[in-house]
Formats: structure tokens, C-alpha cells, sequence
């Protein structure tokens, strides 16, 4: 028993690499292979998404900018004594004083202004690095999809052969007289159906390369690479890691968020301070055609705003964002959880579907078909077992798919933030 299930598991493992091979060889015959990577690559550049974090990130960068200018000066223009009664008819006694008032700001609101912009530009710097995992999880899951509508449609191919074949075999038995018409009749109803299947599954397949050619941004000439679907890593047994939210890039996206809170709050109270405005002018006096200096000092006074409800409001924003953080931080843990049992379920899933339950399915429609020939098993012993190949053949496909799917779902949750930041 142990030494068929080696031969079986043998079978299976060169089945696989046969058909791996043979799509490389056609796709090398065809043009080059697009890769995964290389079509990562070319969503990236291409998605919308991405050209909008790239002009966030540009906006944060100017509003940084925009925080460190000071504010600037004032020109003042003023007459006095002008246009009254007596000496003060017409111009005579007129008094014009003109002047250059510069705000001085007071609290650090500047060096306040420019720690929100750069709490801003860091957090819009995360986000470029999340729409780039998302556009990592789409055009993944896009590509595996593709490769596994060539791959049933690969499938739809030999299963329509072997439905030719047979109807040939079921033929040769009613000419010779050894069964009766209505096997043959069933033979041309399984190829029939296959053939229907096979319409469908090349439909299937320009589908999901039209949906991967859209999100890259052009056409796809070359073929994909079908063997990434038989890539699965050597078991290993032992206890799930913990999750842990820490390090990730969406906390650290729920952290950036924080920051700019802490930064609006000691914003808000820098604004609190008045500002001081002061500045030299310069009198003419009409009267005696004489010139004088003057000095201008003028400072706000906090009598209706001064600035408690701004500061309420900030600490307010801040203990949302800080509440956000945790809610974060278990949402992102008990996923990372849920993503991890998804992953190792369709692991085994795919494991036992492409290895021993397909060469089970495929050794049982061997011996069917010799046995059919032979007159050993009937029509529909040979039909069942190619049914169950046929399903089984699928079922390996879908779980494949299944496992590379859910890999990505776990890598897009377990990415890691990037360490520093561009901060020029």
C-alpha cells in the first residue's frame, strides 16, 4: 500500500512538472514569460491610485514649505488732520504717516505649523506605501487568476481529447458488435458537454487576461508564467506564530494618523499666543512742512476667541486617532489570525487536491479506459471515473489558486512599514 501511494505521489509530482514545463516551453516559443514581479511593476506605474498618492505626497511637501514662511509685512499709509474747520480747511494741517508693520509670532506657531506638515507628509508618505501593497494584492490576485483560467483551459483541451477518444473506442465497439448503439451515443453526449466546456473555459481565460491587461495598463503579449501556480512550500509542522500587529505598515498608517493629532494639538495651543506687530514709520507734517519718526506696536487681545475651543477641539481629534490606533491595532491582529488559518487550510487543501486525490482520479481513469477496451468495465464505470478526473482536475486548479490567493491576502496584512521617511 505504502509503495502505490509513492508510485502515486510520484506520478502526481511528474504530472505536474511536465505540464509546468510544457507552458514554459510554449511560452517561450511564443515570447517572453511576464512575470508576477514584472507585473507588479507595471500596475504600479500605471494605476491611478498611485498617481494620486505621488501628488499627495507632492501637496504635503509644498504645504511644508508653505508652514515655514513667515508671515509677511505690512505697509501702512495714514492722514491725519485732514479735510476740518479752521486751520484744519483743506490740507494745511494734514499729518501723513507711512510705515512698514512686521508680525512678530509668538508661542512657536511657526515650528507648530511645520511639525503638522510634517506629521502630514509622513502619513501621506505610508499612504503611497499602502496603495502600493493594495495594487501588490490586486494585480496578484489578478494573475493568479489568469494562470488559472489557462490552466482549465488546458484542462477543457485534454478532456475534450479524451472524450474523442472515447467516442472513437465507443465506435469500434458497436461496429464490431460488442455493445450497442446507445454507448455510443453516450460517448458523443460526453464530448459534446466537453466541448461546451472548453467554449467556456477559453472565454473564462480572455476574461481574466483582458482583466490583468486593464489594471497593467496595456496589453499582454507574452505568456504567463503557469508554473507559479505549482509553487508551494515545503510542509512544516509546529504552532501558528502569534499575530501581532506590530510593525505593520496599517498600524503604522494608524500611528501616522496620531502624530498629526499630538501635532494639531500643540498647534492649537501655540495659537493661543497673541502675535506682536511692531514696525518704524515715518511722519510729514503739512503744517510746518517738518518730517518725524513714529514706532508702531500693536497686539491682538483674547477677548472673545482665545483659543480653549481650538485646543478642545484638538485633544478631541487626538483621543479619536488614539482610539482609532487600538481599534486598529485588533482588527489587524485578529485578520492577520484569520488570514494565517485561511493560508495553512488552503495549503493542505491544495497539497492534498494536486497530489494524492489527483493521481488517485487520474490513475482510476486509466484503468477505466484500458479496462473498456477490453470489455472488462462498462460505459458508465468509464464515464464516472473521467467525470471525477475531470472535477478533481479543477478542484487541484481552484485550490491552487485558492492557497496563492490567500498568501497574498496574508502578506498584504503582515507588510511591513518603511523604515524613515523622505523628509527633504
Amino acid at each position: 500500500m505504502k509503495k502505490l501511494l509513492a508510485a502515486m505521489l510520484a506520478a502526481a509530482s511528474c504530472a505536474s512538472a511536465a505540464q509546468a514545463q510544457q507552458g514554459r516551453v510554449s511560452a517561450d516559443a511564443a515570447g517572453s514569460i511576464l512575470t508576477l514581479e514584472q507585473a507588479i511593476a507595471a500596475a504600479g506605474g500605471a494605476a491611478p491610485s498611485t498617481d494620486a498618492a505621488k501628488a499627495a505626497i507632492e501637496a504635503a511637501r509644498a504645504n511644508r514649505m508653505v508652514a515655514g514662511l513667515r508671515p509677511n509685512p505690512v505697509a501702512q499709509a495714514q492722514v491725519e488732520n485732514l479735510v476740518g474747520t479752521g486751520l484744519y480747511r483743506g490740507l494745511r494741517s494734514a499729518e501723513t504717516t507711512m510705515g512698514v508693520t512686521l508680525p512678530i509670532e509668538l508661542g512657536g506657531k511657526r515650528s507648530a505649523r511645520m511639525a503638522v506638515a510634517t506629521a502630514q507628509l509622513s502619513r501621506a508618505e505610508l499612504e503611497a506605501a499602502v496603495v502600493a501593497a493594495d495594487v501588490r494584492l490586486q494585480v496578484t490576485s489578478l494573475y493568479v487568476e489568469a494562470i488559472a483560467a489557462e490552466r482549465r483551459l488546458a484542462t477543457a483541451h485534454d478532456q475534450l481529447r479524451i472524450a474523442n477518444d472515447a467516442l472513437q473506442a465507443a465506435k469500434v465497439r458497436v461496429q464490431a458488435g460488442r455493445a450497442s448503439p446507445l454507448e455510443e451515443q453516450r460517448a458523443d453526449l460526453a464530448r459534446i458537454n466537453a466541448a461546451a466546456s472548453l467554449e467556456r473555459a477559453a472565454r473564462l481565460a480572455d476574461v481574466a487576461r483582458l482583466n490583468l491587461a486593464r489594471r497593467l495598463g496595456r496589453s499582454i503579449d507574452g505568456a504567463l508564467d503557469i508554473g507559479l501556480l505549482d509553487q508551494i512550500p515545503t510542509v512544516s509542522y509546529g504552532p501558528m506564530i502569534a499575530p501581532s500587529a506590530s510593525g505593520t505598515l496599517t498600524l503604522a498608517a494608524a500611528d501616522a494618523d496620531l502624530a498629526v493629532a499630538d501635532a494639531g494639538i500643540r498647534l492649537a495651543r501655540a495659537n493661543r499666543v497673541p502675535d506682536l506687530n511692531i514696525g518704524p514709520a515715518l511722519r510729514r507734517l503739512e503744517a510746518t512742512n517738518d518730517t518725524a519718526a513714529a514706532f508702531a506696536i500693536s497686539i491682538a487681545i483674547p477677548l472673545f476667541n482665545n483659543g480653549r475651543a481650538a485646543v478642545a477641539q484638538a485633544s478631541a481629534e487626538r483621543t479619536r486617532a488614539e482610539a482609532r490606533r487600538r481599534m486598529t491595532a485588533l482588527d489587524v491582529d485578529q485578520a492577520i489570525a484569520e488570514a494565517q488559518a485561511e493560508s495553512a487550510n488552503a495549503e493542505t487543501t491544495a497539497r492534498a487536491a494536486a497530489g494524492p486525490a489527483l493521481a488517485a482520479a487520474q490513475e482510476a481513469a486509466r484503468i477505466a479506459r484500458i479496462g473498456y477496451r477490453e470489455g472488462k468495465f462498462s460505459q458508465l464505470d468509464l464515464l464516472d471515473a473521467e467525470r471525477t478526473l475531470a472535477d478533481t482536475r479543477v478542484a487541484a486548479i481552484d485550490a491552487l489558486a485558492n492557497y496563492h490567493n490567500a498568501r497574498a491576502r496574508l502578506e498584504r496584512l503582515t507588510a511591513p512599514a518603511p523604515q524613515g521617511g523622505n523628509q527633504s
